[in-house]
């Protein structure tokens, strides 16, 4: 079952671009990541798939229903955690909690207590003396208090100490385990390798790649370094499959895909210092799509 149908959506501000005939769905129990660097558009899709903003065309739908027109009726059973959190600056983190609680039609109260106690959270301080991080964590407890079915988190870790990182990532993945569907929204790849079982990679508002991330590290590029005997230029590994290419003196690195034979019979005409050959990294193969479309 899709938890989250986005069709075709595009949102511009003006003629300026937001988001251009963004697609994907994201599956019951599934923690979806959503990738790419600051700009891109991802903040704009979780916002217009809220109806916190509303599309200049396409479609989106939240538990079979469509966003727009049940947008009241489907937050009730989301947590929303954005970017950037702001709050009454003279309000307790208790009294901000609680208030948060009053919209559900369910007692959070033991829950809260639970949330703010796993994040180390003091709910006596007022929220103005909180630094960035504290006020994260306050958004975290705040997303989760209600026991949510899809849990949609943009950039969630800014602010975050890495303990308090890995805590956070302890508890989505209990969440999820509880039945909880998750959009996780993120700039750092590393974080989304951590979380996701699939990923959309997004850039300049489009959307460039939807692959599983077991996919993603097992594909077959290869990453090479050679410490070549003499100056190259880059024209020599102007070969199908190479991309990624960096050469500095005699030292060349670069992706690889397709006939590994291919490239091993071209260096074979020059003398080697040394050659490793290696499986790139998830952040190489994310450039990497970069690099492709760019």
């Amino acid at each position: 079952m899709h938890i989250i149908e986005i069709n075709q959506l595009t949102k511009y501000y003006g003629k300026s671009r937001g988001i251009v005939d963004v697609s994907f769905n994201v599956e019951e129990g599934e923690i979806f990541g959503f990738i790419g660097p600051n700009g891109a558009g991802k903040s704009t899709t979780i916002r217009t798939l809220l109806a916190l903003i509303y599309p200049t065309s396409g479609s989106a739908k939240i538990f079979g229903k469509d966003c727009i027109q049940y947008g009241p009726e489907i937050r009730r059973e989301i947590g929303y955690l954005p970017s950037e959190v702001f709050y009454y600056d003279n309000m307790k983190v208790l009294d901000v909690l609680k208030y948060s609680a009053s919209f559900y039609n369910k007692d959070c109260k033991e829950r809260l207590y639970e949330l703010a106690d796993i994040m180390d959270l003091d709910l006596n301080r007022k929220v103005n003396d909180l630094s960035y991080g504290n006020k994260k964590k306050v958004g975290i407890v705040q997303g989760l208090l209600h026991s949510p079915k899809l849990i949609i988190l943009d950039e969630p870790t800014s602010g975050l100490d890495p303990l308090m990182q890995q805590k956070f990532f302890d508890l989505i993945h209990e969440e999820n385990k509880k039945g909880a569907t998750i959009l996780f929204s993120s700039h750092i790849l590393n974080e989304v390798q951590k979380l996701c079982h699939r990923v959309a990679i997004i850039k300049e508002g489009k959307i460039i790649k939807v692959e599983d991330i077991e996919t993603l590290k097992q594909s077959n590029y290869k990453k090479f370094r050679i410490d070549m005997t003499d100056t190259i230029t880059d024209t020599y590994f102007d070969v199908e499959g190479v991309t990624n290419l960096s050469i500095h003196d005699q030292h060349v690195t670069f992706l690889f895909s397709g006939d590994i034979n291919v490239i091993i019979s071209q260096l074979s005409q020059k003398r080697l210092k040394n050659l490793i050959v290696e499986e790139p990294t998830l952040d190489e193969i994310f450039m990497h799509y970069y690099v492709k479309e760019a």
